[in-house]
């Protein structure tokens, strides 16, 4: 699919460039300098929403279907794409992300979170990680959910996956919540950004146990995939961002003002997170005040 410029209804370019003060030959130059960044950020992102929908087609599909859906772009691309977005392992591993390298020499620790149901705030935190389209790049985004109240505590923003995006999510939980030690359990997948020793040092600081899902199994961290889905969904699918400041202020909107504080969620009894959570702490001082005892137990 070649882009090309458009008229402005019944105007065209030369006289856009007559009413604006510009020359055509700089409008061409803009043309040219920007939108083969569009066609190609185009084709990368429909890329990757193939082969996540279709997990078992190799290159070759993918070309194909490219074409169906009017790109015009030849197998070696593909290739040479899927390969720079650690795409081609989705046929052999179902479910893996593409934002997760588990590829790694790090400690893998097992699952603690299986099976375990939190009775109060900062018992579980999930962690996860998606990329973000914007108009000519991707971003990424690193969030970590609060398991009882649905909360995202932190999150991070930046145009690369590395260790330090992880790494700033945490910081920012650990700053809101200054959890209790030994008595939280961080899961993750096992992504080379959770399982680095920059990452672990800061969970052993803080006498957090780290716990990870087993291999391609997006269940074990459910909460956090639904997240991810709503995020996509209400606020990211629809939107246009322009670069990666813009897309930090928007999601940052909708996280702190909208996901936390308006959006009912149905596993909350229809209660936005941080009503839930206030209610809850309401409920404990109650009980507290009613049975002293329970002063050790109460989450």
């Amino acid at each position: 699919m070649t882009a090309a410029p458009l008229s402005q209804g019944e105007l065209t370019v030369a006289r856009m460039c007559a009413l604006t003060a510009l020359s055509r030959a700089g409008y061409y130059r803009h043309w040219q300098a920007s939108a083969p960044r569009e066609e190609a950020i185009g084709v990368r992102d429909a890329i990757q929403r193939i082969a996540l929908e279709n997990r078992h087609y190799g290159y070759r599909r993918i070309t194909r279907q490219l074409g169906r859906e009017g790109f015009a772009v030849n197998h070696k691309r593909v290739l040479r794409l899927m390969r720079q977005d650690n795409l081609l392992c989705l046929r052999k591993r179902p479910f893996v992300p593409v934002t997760t390298d588990a590829r790694h020499g790090w400690r893998i620790v097992p699952n603690l979170a299986r099976g375990m149901q939190p009775c109060g705030v900062d018992q579980l935190w999930v962690a996860d990680i998606t990329y973000v389209r914007m108009r000519e790049e991707f971003a990424y985004l690193a969030i970590v959910l609060d398991g009882f109240s649905r909360r995202v505590v932190g999150w991070a923003l930046e145009t690369h996956m590395q260790a330090n995006l992880a790494i700033a999510a945490l910081t920012m939980a650990l700053n809101k919540r200054r959890p209790q030690p030994f008595g939280l359990v961080h899961h993750s997948d096992r992504g080379v950004q959770y399982a680095c020793a920059d990452y672990t040092r800061i969970l052993d600081e803080h006498h957090i146990l780290a716990s990870m899902s087993r291999p391609g199994n997006p269940y074990d961290n459910a909460k956090a995939e639904s997240f991810m889905k709503t995020l996509k969904q209400e606020e990211v699918d629809g939107s246009d961002y322009r670069d990666s400041l813009q897309a930090r202020k928007a999601i940052g909107t909708f996280l702190e003002t909208v996901y936390n504080r308006q959006r009912l969620h149905s596993a909350l009894d229809y209660r936005p997170p941080e009503e839930f959570e206030a209610e809850c702490a309401r409920a404990c001082a109650t009980s507290l005040k009613l049975r002293p005892a329970l002063v050790q137990t109460c989450p």
